[in-house]
C-alpha cells in the first residue's frame, strides 16, 4: 500500500481515538484532564491500549511517562515522538493529545505500508505538561530529563493538594529515583524527538495552510506568585496617603506591555501574559482599599539572550513601580524554559517531506513553549510540526480539523519513512 493511502486509511483510528479523549475530563465548556490526576491517568491508559493493539510495548519511567516501543531489531538511536495528555482547567480538546495521536496514527500508517523501522520508534505521552497544575510546566520532560528545579517535587498540586513526589509515586512513577537529579534516557543515546502540536495563533489560517514546519520555539521566564504588599486601608482615604497593591499591580501589567510593544516594534519578538491578577479572595472587598495583590507573570522570547534582557528590565520596572506607589513587590518563585531553535536537517527533512507528499507546509515560529524544549536543552536533534487550529489553544473551543492533522501525521510519517 502507497504510504498516502496508508495514512489515509488511519482517519478512523485517529478520529477515535480524538473522540476517546475529548470524552475524558470533560468540564463544559471545555476539558480539564488533571495532571497525576484522573483525567490524565484515563487518557493515558487509553493511549497505551491504542499502542498495544498495534504491537507497541508499553512500559511507564519514574517520572510516569507512558512510552510506546516499536522495536527495529536495530541497535541504533531511538526517534522518539511525544507530546503531553493534561489541559489547562477547562481548556481544549486537542492542545497535547493531538500530538501523542499524531504519533499513534504515524506509526499504524508506516505498520499499514509495510514500511519497516530502520531504528526503535517511541510514541511518548508525557507528563503533566501545563504549569497551571504546580505552578511548574515540562514537568514529564523535565524528569526523563534530569531538569527538575531544586523543590520542585515538593510543589502541591492545585487540585489534590498532594506534592509533585506524592502525584508522581501515586501513577505508578518513583520520586526516589527523580531525587537522584540524573536523566532517566541519556540524551546522547536518543537519535531524535519529534513533536507535532496544534498551532497556537491563527497564523496558519492566515496562511492557508494546513501545517507548518516550525522553526523555533521561545524559551520563558515565570513568576507565579509575585506578591505586592501595601497597606489595607478604607475606600476614602485621599490619594497622597494610599499604599494601593492593586494600581501596583495594574502599573506593573500596564509597563510590561509598554515593554512588550516597544520590543516588537524593534523587531525583537516576545509575549507577556499575566495570567492570575487578583487581591485577596478571603478579604477583597468592594469598600476597602486591599494592601494585598498577586498575579502570574510569563515573559518569553526566541532567545536565551533576550530572556536575559527582559528579565533585568523586569525588576527596574517592579522597582520603580514600587518606589513610586510605596509598595513592596516580591517577584517571588521563579521557573524558566531555555529557547527551542529546531535542528536544522530535520527542518529540511520535514520540509522536504512535505513537499513530496504534497501538502503545503510553510516554515513559522511557534508562539508556545513545549516539551521539545527540554529535549533541545539536552542537545538531542528537535522537529516540530504544527497544525492549523483557529482559534488558539488554552481556551475551550480548540477548532483543529481531524484533515489538517491526518496532514501532519502523513508528513511525519513520511519523514519516518526516509
Amino acid at each position: 500500500m502507497k504510504l498516502s493511502d496508508a495514512v489515509s486509511a488511519q482517519t478512523s483510528l485517529v478520529q477515535r481515538l480524538l473522540d476517546g479523549v475529548s470524552t475524558i475530563g470533560a468540564d463544559p465548556p471545555g476539558i480539564t484532564r488533571d495532571a497525576y490526576g484522573r483525567g490524565e491517568n484515563e487518557a493515558v491508559g487509553l493511549i497505551a491500549e491504542a499502542g498495544r493493539a498495534l504491537g507497541l510495548a508499553a512500559s511507564f519511567d519514574a517520572g510516569a511517562n507512558l512510552s510506546l516501543r516499536w522495536a527495529s531489531g536495530r541497535d541504533a538511536p531511538p526517534v522518539l515522538i511525544g507530546s503531553h495528555l493534561d489541559s489547562i482547567v477547562q481548556g481544549g480538546n486537542f492542545d497535547g493529545a493531538a500530538g501523542v495521536i499524531a504519533g499513534i496514527g504515524a506509526v499504524a500508517a508506516l505498520q499499514a505500508a509495510g514500511i519497516a523501522p530502520r531504528r526503535d520508534i517511541e510514541v511518548l505521552a508525557l507528563r503533566c505538561e501545563e504549569s497551571v497544575w504546580f505552578g511548574l510546566g515540562l514537568i514529564g520532560s523535565r524528569c526523563l530529563l534530569a531538569g527538575l528545579p531544586e523543590g520542585a517535587l515538593e510543589l502541591r498540586h492545585a487540585r489534590s493538594g498532594l506534592t509533585l513526589a506524592q502525584s508522581i509515586d501515586s501513577c505508578g512513577g518513583d520520586s526516589a529515583r527523580l531525587r537522584e537529579n540524573t536523566p532517566l534516557r541519556d540524551p546522547r543515546s536518543l537519535g531524535a524527538y519529534l513533536e507535532v502540536h496544534i498551532e497556537q495563533a491563527p497564523q496558519l489560517i492566515e496562511a492557508g495552510a494546513p501545517v507548518a514546519v516550525c522553526l523555533a520555539n521561545p524559551g520563558n521566564v515565570r513568576h507565579p506568585f509575585i506578591r505586592i504588599t501595601g497597606e489595607d486601608a478604607h475606600t476614602g482615604l485621599p490619594h497622597r496617603f494610599r499604599h494601593d497593591a492593586p494600581l501596583a499591580g495594574a502599573d506593573l501589567s500596564l509597563a510590561l506591555e509598554r515593554m512588550w510593544l516597544e520590543e516588537e516594534a524593534q523587531g525583537r519578538f516576545m509575549a507577556v501574559t499575566i495570567g492570575r491578577f487578583h487581591t485577596p479572595s478571603a478579604r477583597h472587598s468592594m469598600t476597602a482599599v486591599s494592601g494585598g495583590f498577586e498575579l502570574s507573570l510569563d515573559l518569553r522570547a526566541y532567545s536565551a539572550d533576550h530572556l536575559v534582557a527582559l528579565e533585568k528590565r523586569l525588576g527596574e520596572i517592579a522597582a520603580e513601580v514600587a518606589a513610586r506607589r510605596k509598595v513592596e513587590i516580591v517577584l517571588g518563585e521563579r521557573s524558566a524554559a531555555a529557547p527551542g531553535p529546531m535542528d536544522p536537517d530535520i527542518l529540511k527533512g520535514l520540509s522536504a517531506a512535505a513537499v513530496r507528499m504534497g501538502i503545503a507546509a510553510p516554515p513559522l515560529n511557534s508562539p508556545g513553549t513545549h516539551d521539545a524544549n527540554n529535549f533541545v536543552a539536552s542537545g538531542v536533534p528537535v522537529g516540530m510540526l504544527l497544525v492549523r487550529n483557529q482559534n488558539g489553544s488554552h481556551n475551550p473551543y480548540e477548532a483543529m480539523d481531524t484533515p489538517d492533522l491526518m496532514a501532519a501525521i502523513g508528513v511525519l510519517a513520511e519523514y519516518l519513512a526516509a
